[in-house]
């Protein structure tokens, strides 16, 4: 008979609760698949008197997760602190250099000192997994990993965040404004009391980082990615989105370029034919581009504790069947360096949208001036608001006009060049809305 793997678990909130939970409603069926009992042997947390709804009878409270990573008698420390730093990487580097094995589902963690605790894991011997860092229950960081070990990946991309896809959900059902639909994010749990993390994309430029590293190679790196957030989204963004046949979306994108590796989170138009425009609410949703194969889209719950969990169990699961992988596919001598690629270099095509004053020959200076970058443009939409003419012969001022342009695949340089001078120009009036295309 082969000896139990023994689980030491440092948080109980509400991932590591269901972990304790799922271990003890499958451990029959886990048995069978790993070929041992997988036994929780110690746990930690802030509050012991706290209820959490699992039986943990027969379980050893440990003081701290540093005395878990030091206990001979566990062999996986499983981390479910989350945070940066201490004591989660204290822990989780203690356990390492003791040979155990680690499960983590903590993406800053990992987005920060990745390539460090990977090196201790090759080293040593342990296994570093870490499923539940990116998109939960959604398998993605096996599928880059070990799935498409074979295939030469050009580009990466997804929703990220659940919050930031709900409220643009909501604001182009609804016709709502960000403010309104983070208040009832707020108020349903989807947005934290300070939603900063979430909506202005530091929260989806961890997980892309860490996804950038699997695909191409490179050492995490998550002050390489390029981010913007979805604050200055408006409904009309949304409405004319429609109308041209795409839909805004938070993504993370990385992307092999002629330069290097291109990463960028940012609010994007997405064709709404494409399988990641189908992804609405709180769902997250992974499409990897690879040669030879037709693009793959992982779409599923990417938060919420039972999602998280069961992505942790198959961690688990995998170490108890020895199952062994390289923690960023590569050995870390083997990852390259990368570095924020200058978004003046980006290419595609481009949403612009400006209000224009109603000026003879204001058309014409913002063709001049696009035509003088070289931007071709695809599409000029021009809306009148309701009422603006009788305005006018009632002898009123007249209102800016909206004016939507979509151009052909042009360069991030060229655009900020022509709508520096368009404004200078002072033909329209307040900033210019600018939303990157990204095509299929």
């Amino acid at each position: 008979m082969v000896a139990p793997l023994r689980v030491g678990i440092a948080g109980l909130g509400t991932v590591g609760a269901e972990v304790v939970r799922l271990l003890d409603q499958q451990k029959r069926a886990l048995s069978v698949r790993s070929g041992r009992g997988i036994r929780v042997v110690a746990v930690s947390a802030r509050s012991k008197a706290k209820k959490r709804g699992v039986d943990l009878s027969g379980i050893e409270w440990a003081k701290n997760a540093l005395a878990i990573a030091n206990d001979p008698r566990v062999d996986v420390l499983v981390e479910l602190m989350g945070g940066a730093g201490d004591p989660a990487l204290s822990a989780i580097e203690a356990a390492l250099k003791n040979g155990k094995s680690v499960v983590t589902a903590n993406k800053a963690l990992i987005a920060k000192y990745g390539s460090r605790l990977a090196a201790l894991a090759e080293k040593h011997g342990g296994a570093l997994n870490y499923e539940a860092a990116v998109g939960a229950a959604i398998p993605v960081i096996k599928t880059l990993r070990e799935g498409l070990a074979g295939t030469d990946i050009h580009r990466v991309y997804g929703i990220l965040n659940g919050t930031c896809n709900y409220i643009l959900t909501r604001m182009e059902r609804e016709g709502l404004s960000f403010a309104e639909c983070l208040k009832d994010a707020q108020r349903l749990g989807y947005a934290e009391a300070n939603p900063s993390f979430d909506v202005d994309g530091h929260d989806t430029a961890q997980k892309l980082a860490i996804l950038a590293s699997l695909a191409f190679g490179t050492k995490v790196n998550q002050s390489a990615v390029y981010v913007e957030g979805i604050s200055s989204i408006a409904p009309e963004d949304l409405r004319a989105a429609d109308e041209l046949g795409y839909r805004v979306k938070l993504l993370g994108v990385a992307v092999r370029t002629e330069t290097g590796i291109e990463q960028r989170v940012h609010p994007t138009m997405v064709p709404r034919s494409s399988s990641i425009a189908q992804v609405m609410d709180v769902t997250n949703a992974v499409t990897i581009d690879g040669d030879g194969i037709p693009p793959i889209t992982l779409v599923g719950p990417g938060a919420g504790g039972a999602a998280t969990a069961s992505a942790v169990v198959a961690d688990i699961a995998d170490i108890a069947r020895s199952v062994r992988a390289l923690p960023f596919g590569r050995p870390v001598a083997k990852l390259k360096p990368t570095s924020k690629a200058p978004m003046r270099r980006h290419e595609g095509g481009y949403y612009i949208r400006l209000m224009a004053r109603d000026l003879a020959g204001t058309a014409a200076t913002i063709a001049t001036r696009l035509a003088e970058q070289k931007i071709s443009i695809e599409s000029i939409v021009q809306r009148h608001p309701d009422g603006m003419i009788e305005s006018i012969k009632a002898g009123g001022k007249s209102s800016p006009v909206p004016v939507i342009l979509i151009t052909y695949a042009t360069t991030e340089d060229a655009v900020r060049r022509a709508l520096q001078a368009v404004q200078q120009d002072r033909v329209i009036t307040g900033r210019p809305q600018v939303i990157r295309i990204e095509k299929n």
